[in-house]
């Protein structure tokens, strides 16, 4: 086992005892190689229960904060989701573990851009991605069985 697979076991191990229960949750975090997702300064603390800051601004979220949304989702294996904020990428490919297809919409390029690399390396292929402004949702693939917004929002947009 190598020192990745045994940061991520302790790192599902912690989150089960924060009272994440969901073990289908559990094991898409624990499957998700999270180092690939921080840039290469935080790599030491890509398992600690922290967010940390990524490219544009922005942060790649807490695991714990990434696991609680997951499981409140309660997604089935033939549901399609969508995700507003893309970020580094690391919620869609938990997400892709769980569900048929996650579309992605990311206002950031450079963002969208460096996920698109993740997923293409991880072979993440049920994760399709958008260049846009997440209020405006994605309406040529709607309906979606659950909604997902990652990213700071004022008001749920209507779309």
């Amino acid at each position: 086992m190598t020192n990745q697979d045994l940061r991520a076991q302790a790192l599902a191990v912690e989150l089960r005892g924060a009272g994440i229960e969901d073990e289908h949750v559990l094991g898409a975090i624990q499957s998700v190689p999270r180092e690939l997702f921080v840039d290469l300064p935080f790599a030491h603390a890509a398992y600690d229960n922290s967010a940390l800051p990524i490219a544009c601004g922005q942060t790649i979220s807490q695991p714990y904060v990434v696991a609680y949304m997951t499981a409140a989702l309660e997604i089935g294996a033939s549901m399609r989701v969508l995700e507003i904020g893309t970020g580094s990428g690391y919620q869609a490919a938990v997400l892709s573990r769980l569900c048929r297809r996650v579309y992605t919409v990311e206002r950031h390029r450079p963002l969208l851009e460096e996920a698109g690399r993740r997923f293409r390396a991880l072979s993440l292929e049920n994760v399709v991605t958008k260049l846009g402004d997440g209020y405006q949702g994605w309406a040529a693939q709607a309906p979606f069985d659950r909604i997902l917004i990652t990213a700071a929002v004022h008001e749920v947009p209507r779309s």
